[in-house]
């Protein structure tokens, strides 16, 4: 996977090797450490190495305009290499062991299951900045993804409205951020009055590579005379042979549009995309975006990899507000003592890259648009729909164990708080 980034992505290997010398050894004490917790190798380093290479980017600018309560930071980059329990070694090597004050990392939902125990026990603090299925909102976790009601409930009401679509093929990576969604979808789906039998569910492993079978199914499930959309919650290099197929068996956005939640991009640069010209793909950034703050940010982007045809996509964008929010309530709290900053956190505002401002809700989620894109044969996405800000939503209210639920830190000290017994519990802390 690593060489296949490096022939990818021209200077990936200056990038990696300065993460490795930035992250190597512990450095004079006048410096704030901050982890950088992303995959580099095996089936998610499509994917994340280039929130590593983002971060590194935003804690360089930091440290440009002087770093925060006057010192530098340092970053410190480990590879937990897609491998799930790595995730928590490597967490727990960062705050224990390299005394960091703060983590950017994770992408799937299975790696950030996995660091959860880490972060409570250690009390440290997690950006996590990938869309994700909700029914958690854990005090040392700070959401900048999307909740489901940011990204797949919209993406749903879209294709509802906009193409008319009937049937549903429910599609994804078999772990927990898609078998949560969907089943928060099929609920959705069938309370407007979605048929079961309208509804189709696959689940296939990490880095599957044979879709010939599957895409001929939904091809099948499609030919029924209704209206039928793909909704994917596939994850990682498994989105390339996806695609190829769906080219190869003819399935045009016209015929059966597929609706992707973690498809930007980055996964797209690596494939033709000729053929899935009119996909879809629901996200809160795109890099086609035009303001003034996402013109700012792909030119230092460019500048900083050395490369101006690398891409730009959505969880860059969930860092990038997510750093800036953590300096601001450092620079607040005047300390980066865990406890001081987590309480701090809730109500800091700071700008995304489509014009607007994010806010930290009690819930540690944010506030952001839902945009609606169109992949472009140059890999690029057309929006076709955009919302105002929409809160973010810890507990689906359409899943019958959560919708008495809200996560709020600021007042009730809770994650899972009923509003009907006005008693703190449940599932998460």
């Amino acid at each position: 996977m690593l060489t296949w980034l490096r022939k990818r992505i021209p200077g990936f290997g200056a990038l990696a090797l300065a993460g490795t010398l930035l992250s190597g050894g512990a450095q004079a004490a006048d410096t704030i450490k901050v982890g950088i917790l992303h995959s580099l190798s095996g089936t998610m380093a499509i994917s994340e190495t280039t929130l590593k290479d983002v971060m590194l980017m935003l804690i360089d600018e930091q440290n440009k305009k002087g770093g925060v309560l006057g010192k530098k930071l340092e970053p410190v980059v480990v590879d937990p290499a897609s491998n799930w329990p790595l995730f928590a070694e490597k967490a727990r090597d960062l705050i224990s062991n390299q005394k960091v004050a703060v983590v950017f990392g994770c992408w799937t939902s299975v790696s950030r299951k996995s660091v959860l125990p880490v972060f409570k026990e250690l009390n440290s603090i997690l950006f996590y900045p990938v869309q994700y299925e909700g029914e958690e909102s854990e005090r040392n976790v700070f959401y900048t993804g999307a909740a489901p009601n940011q990204q797949a409930i919209p993406a749903v009401d879209y294709l509802m409205k906009e193409e008319k679509v009937k049937r549903w093929v429910l599609a994804g990576t078999d772990y927990v951020y898609p078998r949560t969604t969907n089943k928060i979808l099929e609920a959705y789906l069938k309370a407007k009055g979605v048929a079961p039998d309208d509804i189709m569910i696959n689940y296939t492993p990490f880095g599957h590579s044979d879709w010939q079978t599957i895409v001929s199914d939904i091809k099948k499930f499609g030919s029924a005379g209704k209206k039928t959309a793909v909704v994917s919650t596939i994850n990682g290099d498994a989105n390339v042979p996806f695609y190829k197929e769906l080219g190869n068996q003819g399935i045009k956005a016209t015929d059966i549009p597929v609706v992707a939640f973690s498809v930007g991009e980055e996964e797209l640069a690596g494939i033709d995309t000729k053929p899935l010209v009119g996909h879809l793909a629901a996200w809160n950034y795109f890099e086609s975006v035009k303001s003034p703050e996402n013109t700012k940010f792909i030119k230092e982007w460019h500048d900083f990899t050395k490369n101006p045809k690398r891409v730009t996509n959505d969880p860059m964008e969930a860092h990038f507000i997510g750093f800036n929010m953590w300096v601001k309530a450092v620079e607040k709290a005047g300390t980066t003592d865990a406890d001081k900053v987590i309480d701090t956190l809730p109500g800091t505002k700071a700008p995304n890259l489509t014009g607007g401002t994010s806010e930290m809700l009690p819930n540690h989620h944010i506030t952001k648009p839902v945009l609606i894109g169109e992949i472009k044969g140059d890999g690029q996405f057309d929006v076709v729909s955009k919302t105002g800000m929409v809160p973010g939503d810890a507990w689906s209210k359409y899943l019958e164990g959560s919708k008495d639920l809200i996560g709020d830190w600021k007042d009730k000290k809770c994650g899972n708080y009923n509003v009907k017994t006005n008693k703190c519990g449940g599932t998460s802390s």
